[in-house]
């Protein structure tokens, strides 16, 4: 089976977002076991959120054109990828604001748990960005009627 880079994107994202979901969950386990205050930041709440709405958002474009074609449209999958980036780029860039400018963790775990959910999520955003611009140019080119196998008038295709 032969993936395209689409399809290559797609797993990537899959598995980064699995790999978000971890680190925002043991941030949101260690701020809630081991701080005095009620509650983790929301916007660690708000990663955690976007993380599985990701794999939602994901496994919907993925499979569902597969093998639940009567479900899929094309537009509702377009303007998901885009909610999804939009939510990655706001909450990747609200964590960064939060932490501050560069910080020395040393030793601690939590620290660098942090720093690679920023670096996780700003990877998510980005990949989110590549497959809304391939999917918004194949839905402009499929709304105007042009197809990928084209042939001239009085020419037949082999």
């Amino acid at each position: 089976m032969a993936y395209g880079f689409v399809g290559i994107i797609h797993i990537a994202a899959i598995i980064f977002a699995i790999v978000e979901l971890g680190l925002t969950a043991y941030c949101v386990h260690v701020w809630d076991h081991s701080y005095w205050t009620d509650s983790a930041p929301s916007i660690l709440k708000y990663l955690l959120f976007t993380a599985v709405w990701s794999f939602f958002v994901l496994l919907y474009i993925g499979v569902t054109p597969l093998y639940f074609t009567r479900f899929f449209h094309r537009l509702a999958s377009l303007a998901l990828e885009w909610i999804t980036m939009i939510f990655w780029f706001a909450g990747s860039v609200a964590l960064a604001v939060d932490v501050g400018g560069p910080v020395h963790c040393g030793g601690n775990h939590y620290c660098g748990a942090i720093r690679a959910a920023i670096a996780f999520g700003f990877l998510m955003w980005l990949m989110f960005l590549l497959l809304v611009i391939v999917d918004t140019f194949e839905s402009l080119r499929s709304r105007r009627g042009h197809t990928a196998t084209t042939t001239k008038p009085g020419v037949t295709a082999v």
